[in-house]
């Protein structure tokens, strides 16, 4: 669907400069660019080739304000203005509201207004939906669960029983929500291992994101929480009583045991491994296939981890580099 770049202009709160008339219906990057697509630069140094580009327009910062070859759209984060025409420029699906004849929902169940049930999709006991969201396809949505309004469940999501999701949770496909966390008592008399209760519940708030096949343990006898705005990639594991705080990145395949503290603004990268009882303070960024050892503490704002078990980045390439000196006089 194409749209006005003005329009584009007002929802990303650039300053227009030049044709507000001209249609843009996506966007690409610069040697991909079409006549109808937007680009980006942040930098001088690419303005001229996106200029020389094919693209009906340029999203730039404040060092591009005369007039150019193509319109410009001039934002003070010309990527995060990139991401956000990219959102309101994306073709939306047809989903009409209402439960397709294959699902099957709960008497008991309460919808909200405008919510989509795809097929196969099973809504469960005492269930709650909110407005406009839409349950997509062979998803499962356990007794008592909660789903808030203008959320987005990708097929094949399953959400165990209590579960409490808030409202523009986005769940791709596969990902498991509450369930048991992987807690047992050693019987010392014969050696079996006997299940600890895992009876507590999963809170996860508003505008998070959760990649494929994630997934997300129930609180052993108290509640898992993931925090406002934190985005967790595909293949992550978050083990049950984890306390995950707002607006928190966390890249995929890592891993997190129990009772884990990740404070706010935290960015863990791929692979990452963390114990048990382990805290990230605010700010903190641990590296790929980072390591911290159950019950430390790693602390620092805007300081950068690596290694196992994970240290500042500086501490972690000394002894390398040392190694490679006393290899390189052999």
């Amino acid at each position: 669907m194409k749209r006005l770049l003005s329009s584009v202009a007002e929802s990303v709160h650039a300053q227009l400069v030049g044709d507000g008339t001209v249609e843009v219906s996506g966007i690409a990057s610069i040697p991909q660019a079409t006549p109808e697509d937007l680009v980006f630069v942040e930098d001088e140094k690419n303005l001229r080739l996106a200029l020389a580009s094919r693209a009906a327009a340029v999203i730039v910062s404040k060092f591009a304000k005369d007039p150019a070859a193509k319109p410009l759209l001039i934002a003070e984060h010309p990527k995060l203005a990139f991401a956000r025409a990219a959102e309101f420029l994306r073709p939306r699906p047809d989903r009409q509201p209402g439960i397709h004849p294959s699902a099957v929902v709960h008497a008991s169940a309460r919808l909200g207004k405008e919510v989509t049930v795809a097929e196969r999709a099973v809504v469960g006991q005492q269930v709650e939906i909110g407005d406009r969201t839409w349950i997509g396809p062979g998803t499962v949505i356990g007794f008592n669960a909660s789903i808030g309004r203008d959320c987005e469940l990708y097929p094949n999501v399953t959400v165990y029983s209590g579960a409490r999701l808030g409202d523009r949770v986005v769940v791709h496909a596969g990902a498991v929500l509450g369930s048991d966390g992987f807690g047992y008592v050693r019987d010392r008399a014969t050696g079996h291992y006997e299940k600890f209760p895992q009876v507590g519940r999963l809170e996860i708030a508003d505008d998070v994101e959760i990649g494929a096949n994630s997934t997300i343990d129930r609180g052993a006898l108290e509640v898992t929480r993931i925090g406002r705005g934190a985005k967790i990639d595909n293949l992550v594991h978050i083990g049950h009583n984890c306390q995950i705080g707002e607006n928190v990145v966390i890249a995929a395949q890592a891993g997190l045991s129990g009772s884990i503290v990740i404070e706010k603004g935290v960015i863990l990268g791929g692979q990452v491994g963390i114990g048990e009882h382990a805290r990230i303070e605010e700010g903190v960024m641990l590296g790929g296939q980072g390591g911290v050892l159950p019950n430390k503490v790693l602390r620092g704002k805007g300081v950068a981890f690596w290694g196992t078990p994970a240290r500042p980045v500086r501490e972690s390439l000394n002894p390398l580099a040392a190694l490679a000196r006393l290899t390189r006089k052999q």
